[in-house]
């Protein structure tokens, strides 16, 4: 069965024709990346119907079918079925079909930020300037929809570069829903299994296991410095891992901010605009949640009708108080695993 979101956010229920099954069996040519639950695949030119159209398919591996593989399924389809927003990845519609979990969405034909801005140049293909501030604008505007503007909160919890789809326009597109939690507006953070992407997890995330609008505004802000800089959140430079935060925050402390623009840009920017994407950056991703913005201010900023935040010269350090031996520096987190590798961490 396939079920297609109508106008409205409803859904109705389908039997899915014999052409259809055979479009969904032949979807998976070819894997564009791996997402939180499954595979990304993207589907050939076909007419079907009439309608000439281009989609994308979520296929959910054969060892997440148990049971909690469905329920996550199952959750990831009702928070985004009802999601409506120009920069989220919209969903067409979900088929089971012989053990295998499929989401089917509009197909993004530039891919995903990550790929642009770290492979596409490699060929050639380097997102300009305006790409780059427009990217940062669509993400936020999304956020605040997701953080206040739908009727229940969404804490997306997997905010990353790998996330971000372009459309042909390069138009930001946020995606993969897996780990997106929903919470009431008038309620406190949510205590979960810690789960993300490492670099871009608050640090009271991973030592609490509390995820917040606070959360996803940190993430956002390391996916900031990322477009301005077009450095990774965590680089291995030898024996030693970078970390972009520091990074920047080092050059900022310095009265050098600048230096941190993307290299590969030639200077091919407004200067004055980049350095207040990085300070943007740096106080989305300040280490103490209570400094950070909210997602409506950081689009304020964005659009000139509120004043840039004040960043410490000095990035802040946090303490926590806890009596498990957590691993509290990023040489701890990382020494082990790749920079993309899945975090879980069970804090009791």
């Amino acid at each position: 069965l396939v079920f297609r979101p109508r106008e409205g956010g409803h859904q109705t229920r389908e039997g899915v024709s014999q052409r259809l099954r055979a479009r969904l069996s032949t979807l998976a040519c070819s894997a564009i990346r791996s997402g939180g639950m499954g595979l990304l695949s993207m589907s050939r030119h076909s007419n079907w119907r009439d309608h000439h159209f281009k989609l994308q398919l979520k296929l959910h591996k054969r060892e997440f079918l148990n049971y909690k593989g469905k329920t996550e399924f199952l959750d990831e389809l009702n928070t985004i079925a009802g999601l409506r927003h120009k920069n989220l990845v919209q969903l067409q519609g979900w088929c089971v079909e012989k053990g295998e979990l499929l989401l089917v969405y509009d197909f993004m034909p530039n891919g995903s930020l990550d790929k642009m801005l770290y492979k596409e140049p490699e060929r050639g293909k380097l997102l300009s300037w305006s790409h780059r501030q427009n990217i940062a604008l669509g993400l936020a505007s999304v956020l605040v929809y997701l953080h206040q503007e739908c009727e229940q909160r969404v804490i997306h919890r997997d905010i990353k570069a790998g996330n971000i789809l372009l459309d042909g326009n390069f138009n930001p597109r946020l995606g993969d829903f897996g780990l997106a939690k929903l919470m009431d507006h008038d309620k406190g953070p949510v205590s979960t299994l810690t789960a993300g992407t490492m670099g871009y997890l608050a640090p009271e995330y991973l030592q609490y296991g509390k995820a917040t609008d606070k959360t996803d505004v940190f993430s956002y802000g390391v996916v900031v410095l990322e477009v301005a800089c077009g450095r990774r959140p965590i680089e291995r430079e030898g024996y030693k891992m970078l970390n972009l935060i520091d990074w920047v925050w080092g050059l900022h402390s310095e009265g050098k901010v600048i230096e941190a623009a993307d290299k590969r840009l030639n200077g091919e920017f407004e200067e004055e605009k980049m350095r207040k994407l990085l300070i943007l950056g740096l106080s989305c991703a300040n280490p103490d949640s209570a400094e950070r913005p909210s997602m409506r201010r950081v689009l304020q900023i964005l659009n000139n009708e509120a004043a840039p935040l004040a960043v410490p010269k000095v990035k802040p350090t946090l303490t926590f108080s806890s009596d498990l031996p957590l691993p509290l520096t990023i040489e701890d987190i990382v020494s082990e695993a790749d920079q993309e590798s899945m975090c879980k961490i069970k804090i009791d």
